[in-house]
């Protein structure tokens, strides 16, 4: 199907022949939008005769930029967000806190809550999301098909990624033992959904990504097994690093190594890998990530809401390392607005390096081609160009959140102002929010489905 999205102010990025280099965004007032099938034709201020579209979407008064990539998420944490006992807690302490509610988790309960939290994702224009589903309890139904058919369902493009934990509190760990698995298991399991569900296609809609949970559950040679499995089929490689203090501690006490030390030494690192978070790295570990091209994803909620610390974002970005934005579990955010995230993002950085240190085209840069790099995606995702997945978030700059600032810098307002609810959504040229309603879901059906899930949990 051709669509023509017409009269919008459009949001591209300017290429440069370093991948890495800082982005320049260009705003382009009265342009259309050609959508042919599931490409971008052209971004154009005319007309040709020749283009016939199947359909018209006016974007007169609206920004239209490239649909939004989320870096970091697991999912499935909707059924535990403002769960009062946790409400206050630091890493250790809510997780702790959070395993005993996560037991009975079944698969009808985990597809409920990516659904969810996908649906929240989308209705704040992300079009491109991963996921570290690292919750298989022993005894349970659960497999990440629930995760792959919430985001097939919705719509969304997803990266998911097959997580693990296999320490457990009886080997000195967190977790308790029966929310942990066998190391044969993961990796028979990894496999298993590698040649199922991974699709290496240009602008495929599903990949499957493996993302063993934290230095603190994972054994180095599991982190090392799970690399070369990922590698052998073209997979990406995901997991938490440097998120608080207590983890620098557990891994100095336990390895003698620093929690970035530690998964470098298992080979954890290069441009197949990205680490979420890394709040707590030095200037040393900064240009380690920078020449071993390693990735990170940046969640500030999930920092600020935990207290793990303010991330070095400026420095790592002027380091030359990939950053990418994430919202984070729903129960260490309680919400899926990338937007509002690309807002936190800005603010966190400027109360630790001043004004100037972030604008608000950094934190689009985050949201949009610096998660395309993660992703290993940086010639098919994050812009709006000839040839670029038709994934597409258009705003209405006539709401009251934005009157006054969009006439000034519609790019500042979409990220300094309080963003509403997207106004439509293409992903992979279909329509999947319009006029701020799913088209694939009834919203509320889909919440009430989700409430009544949680009483039956934590009942």
């Amino acid at each position: 199907m051709n669509w023509l999205i017409s009269h919008g102010t459009v949001l591209v990025a300017q290429p440069s022949p370093d991948p890495r280099a800082p982005v320049t965004w260009q705003t382009l007032p009265d342009h259309h939008v050609l959508v042919r099938d599931n490409q971008i034709e052209a971004v154009t201020p005319t007309l040709s005769s020749n283009w016939q579209p199947d359909e018209t979407l006016d974007a007169t008064g609206c920004f239209v930029l490239p649909g939004l990539i989320n870096t970091h998420h697991h999912l499935f944490q909707s059924i535990s967000r403002c769960l009062p006992a946790v409400q206050n807690a630091s890493l250790f302490a809510w997780l702790t806190g959070l395993y005993p509610g996560w037991r009975a988790v079944d698969f009808q309960a985990l597809k409920i809550a990516a659904q969810v939290s996908l649906a929240e994702l989308m209705l704040s224009g992300c079009t491109t999301t991963n996921d570290m589903m690292y919750l298989f309890p022993r005894g349970s139904d659960v497999r990440l098909e629930a995760v792959l058919e919430a985001a097939d369902e919705l719509g969304i493009r997803i990266h998911a990624g097959r997580g693990s934990m296999a320490i457990g509190q009886r080997h000195g760990s967190l977790a308790p033992d029966e929310l942990t698995e066998e190391e044969p298991v993961i990796l028979r399991d990894a496999e298993r959904v590698l040649r199922r569900f991974h699709n290496r296609a240009r602008l495929a809609m599903q990949r499957v990504d493996l993302m063993p949970c934290a230095p603190f559950s994972i054994s180095r040679e599991l982190f090392r097994d799970t690399l070369q499995l990922a590698r052998a089929y073209g997979a990406l490689c995901h997991t938490h690093v440097a998120e608080t203090l207590d983890e620098e501690r557990y891994c100095r006490n336990r390895f003698g190594l620093r929690p970035l030390d530690y998964v470098m030494s298992a080979g954890w690192h290069g441009p197949d890998v990205s680490l979420a978070h890394c709040v707590h790295v030095n200037t040393d570990e900064i240009h380690q990530l920078a020449t071993t091209h390693t990735a990170v994803a940046h969640c500030p909620s999930s920092n600020m809401i935990l207290g793990s610390g303010i991330p070095p974002v400026v420095e790592m970005l002027r380091a030359g390392v990939t950053v990418g934005l994430g919202v984070d579990g729903s129960a260490s955010n309680h919400g899926g607005h990338l937007l509002a995230e690309a807002r936190q993002a800005l603010l966190l950085q400027r109360v630790r390096y001043g004004a100037g240190s972030f604008t608000a085209q950094d934190a689009i840069t985050l949201a949009t081609v610096g998660g395309a790099r993660l992703l290993n995606r940086a010639d098919e995702l994050g812009n709006l160009a000839p040839g670029y997945a038709a994934d597409v978030a258009i705003f209405d700059l006539g709401t009251i959140e934005f009157a006054g600032a969009a006439v000034h810098d519609p790019l500042a307002a979409l990220v300094m102002c309080h963003a509403p609810r997207v106004r439509d959504v293409f992903v992979n040229g279909r329509l999947v929010v319009r006029n701020g309603q799913l088209t694939r879901v009834d919203e509320r059906a889909l919440a009430a489905r989700l409430n009544e899930t949680v009483r039956r949990l934590y009942r």
